[in-house]
């Protein structure tokens, strides 16, 4: 039974990474495919490609998830399976409705509801869940706000003088540069989430000390599994980033990528597992208010930042929901198996009666609300 739960949680755990990166995608390819830089296929190519370089740079915010977050001797691997089928099926329903929330704050809420239900409150680390993971979700999009629209600002002021062809041959060269290297950075911070869990899912099954960072084939299949959902593509998502936050030109997409990837970057170096959604997301309405007479739909911002609330707390109760029943031993964790592909399976299928593509993904008017087409 141990080996087998073992199986089923590091399989759980590369669709929550499969999820995660076509949840995602937007974060670094959105500006670049709705200015045109990059063509939607080739944009997503080049972000899963990135994913994978990405996965090597870092391994500090794994070693957050797996050895701080909860108390990896109090859990057990069925636990961490039941908060990640919480995460994933917060995954499936936000990118229903084309709502860039936050995977990294919906696999932390599986992760605390499971851990809750199974083993107490007093099993969560809460001083580790503030410093690493909720004052850095606070700050994130803020800081990232401000730089964007700093990098705005001087870029439209230093270019002032220059023809408008130039300067959008110029910047949309450097999107796909900036791009890139928000796509890096999203690797290296996203898909570390996903090594952290399976490698607490094999310090609490015995397999490694409580000190252990991931193996390199925890590092390995979490990249390929990340870089593959990436390149599938949440064009619903690209969709709304793109397109209804506000009209971006080559400079703001520029600037933006170029915050975004800073912030990313630094923060994972430092071990903060934060949202590079809301990163990508703060940067985009930084970037959007940095041009004068740009068109911002704060509505839009509005709703973004409800789901951005509700996720950690959604998330937590389908944990809390799937550990109850989980726990009660091997029929419970086939039930809860069976039920999260059930409505995985029906998420899916609502989606394809109005599908976004890479062929549709810019032809959605601006001024739509968030959640009229999907």
């Amino acid at each position: 039974m141990e080996f087998s739960i073992i199986v089923v949680v590091v399989v759980a755990a590369l669709v929550f990474d499969f999820t995660n990166g076509f949840h995602d995608t937007a974060n670094a390819m959105a500006t670049s495919i709705a200015t045109g830089a990059l063509r939607p296929k080739l944009a997503v190519l080049i972000a899963g490609v990135m994913n994978l370089v990405g996965v090597f740079v870092s391994v500090q915010v794994a070693k957050t998830i797996s050895d701080g977050l909860v108390d990896e001797a109090r859990i057990t691997p069925v636990v961490i399976f039941a908060g990640l089928v919480g995460a994933i099926l917060w995954n499936l329903l936000t990118w229903l409705f084309g709502l860039p929330s936050s995977s990294s704050h919906a696999l932390f809420g599986g992760l605390i509801g499971a851990t809750w239900v199974a083993a107490g409150v007093d099993a969560i680390q809460f001083g580790q869940l503030l410093s690493k993971i909720l004052l850095p979700a606070l700050l994130s999009p803020i800081l990232a706000g401000v730089v964007a629209l700093t990098a705005t600002l001087l870029a439209y002021r230093i270019t002032a003088r220059a023809g408008r062809a130039t300067v959008s041959s110029g910047f949309r060269i450097g999107q796909i540069v900036s791009a890139s290297m928000v796509a890096l950075a999203h690797g290296t911070n996203d898909a570390q989430k996903t090594m952290g869990v399976i490698t607490l899912a094999l310090i609490t099954a015995g397999t490694l000390p409580t000190d252990a960072g991931p193996p390199l084939w925890v590092i390995l299949t979490a990249g390929l599994s990340i870089a593959l959902g990436t390149y599938v593509g949440g064009w619903r998502i690209i969709r709304t980033l793109g397109k209804r936050v506000t009209e971006i030109q080559t400079t703001q997409g520029f600037a933006a990528e170029v915050s975004s990837a800073a912030v990313i970057l630094a923060s994972s170096n430092l071990g903060f597992a934060l949202s590079t959604t809301q990163v990508a997301t703060g940067s985009i309405f930084g970037a959007g208010a940095g041009r004068r007479l740009a068109s911002v739909r704060w509505g839009v911002a509005g709703q973004m930042a409800l789901s951005w609330l509700v996720t950690l707390p959604a998330a937590a109760a389908a944990g809390a929901v799937a550990a109850y029943t989980a726990c009660l031993g091997t029929i419970g964790v086939v039930i809860v198996a069976v039920v999260g592909v059930a409505l995985a399976a029906g998420i899916y299928a609502r989606s394809r009666r109005q599908p976004v593509t890479a062929e549709n993904v810019n032809d959605a008017p601006a001024a739509t609300p968030v959640a009229a087409n999907v």
